[in-house]
């Protein structure tokens, strides 16, 4: 299958320098956005597989679109491209359901990887970002400590399921926090139990709550 990418940027020179990478690495790029009203709309029109978003646009910033265009493809994945290491900025991404935030200054070669991993399911995280965000998650905003061998060994996304899980949301609920499909959900859910070594959620949970 191949996944049908639109780009968004403001700047020409870099819809045109991506589109060209990707479409070298077999990614069909049906369209460009320049801002985030217009990308909101070609998302809409062209219901593309991966939505690549950049954070830094006049008018309307990239966060502030993510959730609408989202909502205008809802089966998309939202991978944000950005120059910006800012903890807020990427919080503020995962919490607005991006599967994915990526630095610019990753290598050409890295970014297509990341791509072919979200068509996959999987979470895509710079590696300076995925990082500060495990730290977030450990210790930050209200959030429980994470056992280093379960923060090891799943992704992003994945270990963002698993901690709604231990709240006792359901698949329905988990899916609409995320904005992703339930079938997304229990994809992850199954990587999470594979990678945990597990067969239950239960077990899963027992990992994260080892001393519950």
């Amino acid at each position: 299958m191949t996944e049908r990418v639109l780009i968004v940027d403001d700047h020409p020179l870099t819809r045109d320098a991506l589109a060209g990478l990707l479409a070298q690495h077999g990614f069909d790029v049906v369209g460009q956005a320049g801002s985030g009203e217009e990308a909101i709309a070609r998302a809409s029109e062209l219901t593309p597989d991966i939505v690549l978003l950049d954070l830094s646009m006049p008018e309307m910033s990239g966060l502030e679109a993510l959730p609408r265009v989202r909502a205008a493809a809802p089966n998309a994945e939202v991978v944000v491209l950005t120059a910006s290491e800012d903890e807020d900025s990427l919080l503020g991404a995962i919490r607005g359901g991006a599967a994915g935030y990526l630095l610019k200054s990753e290598p050409p070669e890295r970014i297509v990887a990341f791509l072919r991993g979200v068509a996959n399911g999987e979470a895509a995280l710079s590696g300076a970002v995925a990082r500060s965000l495990l730290d977030q998650v450990r210790v930050g905003g209200g959030q429980k400590s994470v056992p280093d061998a379960v923060a090891q060994v799943l992704s992003a996304r994945e270990l963002e399921v698993l901690l709604l899980l231990d709240r006792h949301l359901g698949t329905d609920e988990i899916a609409q926090r995320l904005f992703i499909s339930e079938h997304t959900v229990r994809s992850h859910v199954k990587s999470l139990l594979a990678k945990l070594g597990v067969s239950s959620r239960r077990e899963a949970l027992e990992r994260l709550n080892p001393s519950a």
